[in-house]
């Protein structure tokens, strides 16, 4: 998933354009670029993992639960942080934290364990996390109110090239050079001395990643006062469980929310052993790699065609039929085999495009002085990155691959449901 965390403030549209504020943004959509690939080479890690710790796809996909759950516990502290040390500042510290995540994957690497990887996926999370509350309503009030909605697009755009260009290159640098050794043969001393010679290069390229954060950290440390007149309001979590219950749009849209992030990353996460199934596409992992490269940049061209799309059909219809053929893909790649299993996975990717935005919307129509905290909790819904792919993975351990596209079929049935419910109800009241 390669989405962005609104901070719970309505944009304040200054309409600076010195040249400390145009940098600052032109930062921003480079920031876009990259959380978009660190956040989803998860998908590359996991076939790692579990072919060299030798999991189950639950026990694989636990890096997601460990990624995503970050998104639920750190949001609100990242939030206050931002509104007491401003936007720049906050970025420097996510840079900071995510750099000495990164750091944590060597010693990781050397233990050869499992959970230390799940430990340093844990705080990376937190890092991201912190960018990522603030990076919406920076780029919203960093320009002109009237094109503020085109720029926040437009870094969609970076982050979705960055997802297809770091998973794509990422298959080849993590997956390209496995050992053929099978780690089953392997006493356990050889065993150990296995997987840390082949875990060494994961804690390499994340050490790459953390000289890359410390060089951006002090960029932006160097543009540090030029947002200050931009304050970030305070986070406020009272009374949000109340409007959560009072309103059942906003309650069906996070349900939504929470299964549209679940789905797409449950697919994401495993598409690469799915590919390579024998009843598939038998494809060795390097080759499957690039295909799931596809699936994410589906996402990018759909939200191309999106754009235009929802000009001319009504959002609630539109998010019906996308979900609808959503569900017709995970059911004739379920019940086919070869090349017709395998791609008409991968192309559930184009059709998840307009989800998360149209959701979003839809879900917060209507309401005015609440849409803030409104914002905050469908953003906290996103934690189904961390429940749905270890349900699949459960799934998949129990009835085989296949079987687990169920898992996504309930996500985008109830999508569809919302789709249906809100082309029935266009607006939804404001209190």
């Amino acid at each position: 998933m390669a989405l962005p965390i609104s901070g719970n403030q309505t944009a304040q549209s200054s309409g600076q354009s010195n040249d400390k504020t145009k940098i600052v943004l032109v930062l921003v959509f480079a920031v876009f670029f990259i959380l978009g690939g660190v956040t989803n080479i998860n998908d590359v890690l996991i076939p790692k993992f579990k072919s060299l710790f030798q999991l189950s796809h639950f026990q694989a996909n636990l890096v997601q639960f460990a990624f995503f759950t970050s998104y639920a516990i750190f949001s609100i502290p990242a939030g206050r942080l931002l509104s007491k040390i401003g936007y720049v500042r906050g970025f420097v510290a996510g840079f900071i934290i995510i750099a000495l995540a990164s750091l944590l994957f060597l010693p990781a690497a050397y233990s050869g364990q499992y959970i230390w990887f799940l430990v340093a996926l844990f705080v990376l999370g937190g890092g991201i996390t912190l960018l990522q509350v603030a990076m919406n309503p920076v780029t919203l009030s960093l320009g002109k109110p009237d094109t503020a909605h085109s720029r926040l697009t437009f870094a969609q755009l970076f982050n979705s090239i960055g997802v297809f260009l770091m998973i794509y290159g990422g298959s080849e640098l993590l997956l390209g050079e496995s050992s053929t050794v099978d780690p089953t043969t392997l006493s356990p001393d050889a065993l150990a001395a296995f997987r840390v010679a082949e875990s060494t290069v994961i804690g390499q390229a994340y050490i790459g990643l953390a000289v890359a954060m410390v060089v951006i950290a002090m960029v932006f440390w160097f543009y540090r006062s030029a947002l200050d007149g931009q304050a970030a309001e305070d986070v406020k979590t009272e009374g949000a469980w109340t409007l959560l219950m009072s309103r059942p749009r906003l309650a069906f849209g996070a349900l939504c929310i929470f299964c549209y992030v679940g789905a797409e990353v449950a697919i994401g996460s495993n598409l690469i052993a799915y590919l390579g199934d024998d009843r598939t596409m038998g494809l060795a992992a390097p080759e499957a790699g690039k295909l799931l490269a596809l699936y994410w940049g589906g996402a990018l061209v759909g939200r191309l065609v999106g754009t235009v799309l929802l000009r001319v059909f009504q959002p609630g219809l539109l998010l019906l039929t996308f979900a609808g053929i959503a569900i017709g893909l995970n059911f004739v790649s379920g019940i086919s085999s070869g090349a017709l299993a395998g791609w008409t996975l991968i192309i559930v990717g184009l059709f998840n495009s307009i989800m998360f935005p149209t959701i979003f919307s839809l879900a917060t129509e209507g309401l005015d002085k609440e849409a803030p905290q409104a914002s905050g909790i469908l953003c906290t819904a996103i934690v189904g990155g961390a429940f749905v792919p270890p349900l699949f993975g459960l799934v998949a351990d129990a009835g085989g691959l296949a079987a687990a596209l169920i898992v996504p079929v309930a996500c985008y049935a109830i999508i569809a449901a919302f789709g249906l419910y809100a082309s029935r109800n266009p607006v939804a009241s404001a209190s």
